[in-house]
């Protein structure tokens, strides 16, 4: 694709990343073929290719020009983030990259309603801090009936019972682990049956308490810098566990949430300018690892599990697009004995994509009960997944019960 921007213009960072990105796009719209809100609209700016469009004019255009307008960001708001188009593309477009700088420009350009930055505020002071946020669910599961729908339907109706966490300091192989934000509140048992499942496989977790959000909610709600402050300040947490040498340093960080796993991964790029946390940061990168990828060269036997719950599997968008792991979760639970139900349209997004399900909930509904629909074709007795965000969302409808997958191995585990 040609772009038009001026030697000026190219001297600004994003607008030379812009470039480098829309430069790739040989506008063949393969993209839509695969894109959950084309498929849902038919609208061709409401797929990959017409927002590409999109931004391309907006990025070349002046700051006056009266031609981006609140439609624009409409197009760009609706778009899930999946990289469902990224998967599809021959030409390897790198299209959220282009997506993040396009959403911030619009926003800078155009602004936010007062309901619309109320609501985005509101979501980046709730959810990023673990306290505040279990505090708000508990005061929510307190006045459930006064909750609005949209929230109402992802808060467990009680809190949840997470078990008892083992001391992992005895084993000579460490991991940190990222707790998360959400995940701890709504689904406690979620980090510690994965710290019982690895205790099996003689892996402990190092703890990181100072460690919280991966910094992806203020990211993708346009505070890019604050998600960059939430980055340094979880590497800051975890570096001296990294830092020790020989059997006391840490193998990996281990994600649970695959989408707080694929914005780890990417630590590396976003921090690449700057000078005291770009070396650090590619070292963060190289380490994350969503649990599968530790399980899956792990010899299952030790787990002494041998299982034949039938199971439907929704691979989470964090995990088969961004993270590239389409089949590993699948895998590492057949060799365990479970048997997985075929899923069609396994490729498309649930709907709930981070913060969508709140700020585009008729979309966000339309996938989640077209998602539901494939997922319980084949009768499973439980839908697992990979995602807290895919876990509430789904389970919210109230059909069949969803749930972590490492929970339902972990329930399987034999008595040591």
């Amino acid at each position: 694709m040609q772009t038009q921007f001026t030697d000026a213009d190219l001297q600004k960072p994003h607008i030379r990343e812009a470039d480098r990105v829309l430069r790739t796009c040989v506008h063949c719209g393969f993209c839509n073929a695969t894109c959950p809100t084309y498929q849902l609209l038919g609208d061709e700016r409401d797929g990959p290719r017409g927002r590409i469009y999109l931004m391309k004019e907006l990025l070349e255009s002046r700051d006056d020009d009266d031609q981006v307008t609140k439609e624009t960001q409409l197009h760009l708001d609706r778009c899930l983030t999946c990289r469902n188009c990224e998967t599809t593309c021959p030409s390897g477009v790198e299209y959220h990259k282009l997506l993040d700088i396009g959403r911030a420009e619009v926003d800078r350009r155009v602004g936010r309603t007062p309901r619309e930055r109320v609501l985005h505020l509101g979501l980046r002071k709730a959810l990023v801090e673990p306290r505040r946020f279990a505090a708000l669910l508990k005061l929510g599961q307190t006045f459930r009936p006064l909750v609005p729908g949209t929230l109402k339907d992802k808060m467990p109706a009680k809190p949840v019972d997470a078990g008892v966490r083992p001391d992992g300091k005895r084993h000579a192989r460490q991991m940190l682990i990222l707790e998360g934000c959400v995940q701890p509140g709504l689904s406690p048992n979620t980090n510690a049956a994965t710290a019982r499942v690895l205790d099996r496989l003689g892996i402990g977790l190092t703890p990181a308490p100072q460690a919280g959000c991966c910094g992806a909610i203020d990211f993708h709600l346009s505070a890019q810098e604050a998600g960059r402050e939430r980055m340094r300040s979880n590497i800051d947490a975890w570096w001296p566990a990294i830092e020790k040498a020989g059997e006391a340093g840490v193998e990996a960080i281990v994600q649970t949430a695959s989408g707080c796993g694929a914005f780890v991964k990417e630590y590396a790029e976003m921090l690449a300018d700057d000078p005291d946390y770009a070396e650090k940061a590619e070292r963060i990168s190289a380490m994350a690892k969503d649990l599968v990828e530790i399980l899956r060269e792990e010899d299952l036997d030790a787990l002494a599990v041998k299982q034949s719950r039938k199971l439907a599997f929704h691979c989470p968008c964090t995990l088969q697009h961004a993270q590239r792991l389409s089949g590993a979760v699948e895998g590492v639970l057949t060799r365990l004995g479970f048997g997985l139900t075929p899923v069609r349209d396994a490729h498309l997004c649930c709907g709930s994509a981070g913060t969508y399900s709140v700020t585009q909930p008729v979309l966000a509904k339309q996938l989640r009960d077209d998602k539901l629909d494939a997922l319980e074709a084949g009768d499973p007795e439980l839908i697992v997944t990979a995602n807290i965000g895919c876990q509430t969302h789904l389970d919210g409808a109230g059909r069949t019960p969803v749930r972590h997958w490492i929970e339902i191995v972990d329930e399987a585990l034999r008595p040591a």
